[in-house]
């Protein structure tokens, strides 16, 4: 199966896909770095030097690199923030909708009156959602709440918008909007890897963040390697 990956904070620092070769896809946005072994890619959405933060991503340069290599399955792993008391760091999730209302959109559609209709389509979810099990627990349906980051979101902020969705983000949003209007089917895939700011009667920062990250590493890298495996 033909299946690009979208990755995120968690693998800048893994091992997992040393071995693949890397490649550079040239687009009219801009080169993109990516790694590919057969008939997968894998893109770290931040890239492979310094790790951009969500605002300055170069999301049209990775959805047209790989609509341009003939990908036509997505599969994205996204590092979320929970707004529901129930979805503890660790928690596999799947977004089916989302929120964003923060920014300016990001769109192939610069100087033409259209766009796709918003989506998620999800079509490897129920695959992944059956194979996974037991080992891997993927709570489907989810929202997703995307603001733009790079700082994150007051408590005042969070306040109001954990009544929007469940999970909260900087990235996912623009990476489905700009997959529909390639003809891309992207398939949403979180871990938690911490609460909103004040919903564990604590604070959030950086250090705290990349804390909770690699905490969670090993449990990325599993799944990843798991999805390799049923994918192939």
């Amino acid at each position: 199966m033909k299946v690009a990956f979208l990755s995120g904070t968690s693998i800048v620092n893994s091992s997992l896909f040393a071995a693949w070769a890397v490649r550079t896809a040239d687009t009219p946005f801009g080169p993109v770095t990516c790694r590919q072994r057969g008939d997968f890619v894998l893109v770290n959405r931040h890239g492979c030097g310094t790790p951009l933060p969500p605002h300055s991503i170069n999301y049209r340069a990775n959805i047209r690199a790989l609509a341009d290599l003939g990908f036509r399955d997505v599969v994205s792993l996204n590092s979320v923030g929970s707004l529901k008391a129930g979805l503890p760091p660790g928690t596999v999730v799947s977004c089916s909708d989302y929120v964003c209302l923060q920014q300016g959109p990001a769109t192939f559609f610069d100087t033409e009156l259209k766009g796709g209709e918003p989506g998620i389509a999800n079509n490897l979810i129920p695959l992944l959602v059956a194979k996974l099990a037991p080992e891997f627990e993927i709570k489907t349906g989810m929202v997703y709440v995307q603001m733009q980051g790079p700082r994150f979101e007051t408590r005042a902020e969070i306040r109001i918008v954990r009544e929007w969705g469940d999970v909260i983000g900087m990235t996912a949003a623009h990476e489905a909007d700009l997959c529909v209007e390639a003809g891309l089917r992207y398939n949403s895939l979180a871990i938690v890897d911490n609460f909103a700011n004040g919903l564990d009667g604590g604070g959030i920062d950086f250090d705290r963040f990349r804390d909770c990250v690699r905490s969670n590493q090993e449990k990325v890298d599993r799944l990843f390697a798991r999805m390799l495996e049923i994918l192939q």
